[in-house]
């Protein structure tokens, strides 16, 4: 649950994007879920009459999964993982207000503070997009 989430990782509303997180498999993957595109304010500029949630926070909803994952693991407490690259993403269909969002995140390779995964993003039985996420681990500074 989003209590469960804060304990692990250091964003927080508004850019806390995910409501819950299940089936982890610390290190590997887990399953993430928007409970309702619809609930983020800034779908009323993006966009005016047709909301949509932009892809770039489909991206970033993915990675929050896959930083629980790995955050989770305690080795990891006390960091924070920073995105470093963006590889091979594609946008199927857009994520739009009253439908869940289903987030698979799966890490495909850990070491020390380096990482890579593979994040898909699915409403329903329709791929919104997926992609592959690298990312560094690195210490957590004092103000967070």
């Amino acid at each position: 649950n989003r209590e469960q989430i804060e304990a692990i990782i250091p964003h927080r509303v508004p850019m806390l994007l995910i409501d819950e997180v299940r089936d982890v498999i610390w290190g590997k993957s887990g399953v993430g879920i928007i409970g309702d595109v619809g609930k983020f304010s800034f779908l009323e500029g993006h966009f005016p009459g047709y909301p949509v949630m932009p892809g770039a926070l489909l991206v970033e909803a993915l990675a929050e999964v896959g930083v629980v994952v790995v955050l989770g693991l305690p080795e990891n407490r006390g960091k924070i993982a920073m995105l470093t690259g963006l590889d091979n993403w594609k946008f199927r269909r857009p994520a739009l207000p009253g439908r869940a969002v289903l987030l698979e995140g799966n890490i495909t390779n850990l070491r020390s503070n380096y990482g890579k995964g593979h994040g898909r993003a699915l409403s329903g039985d329709d791929l919104l997009g997926e992609g592959d996420l690298s990312f560094a681990l690195v210490p957590r500074p004092q103000r967070l």
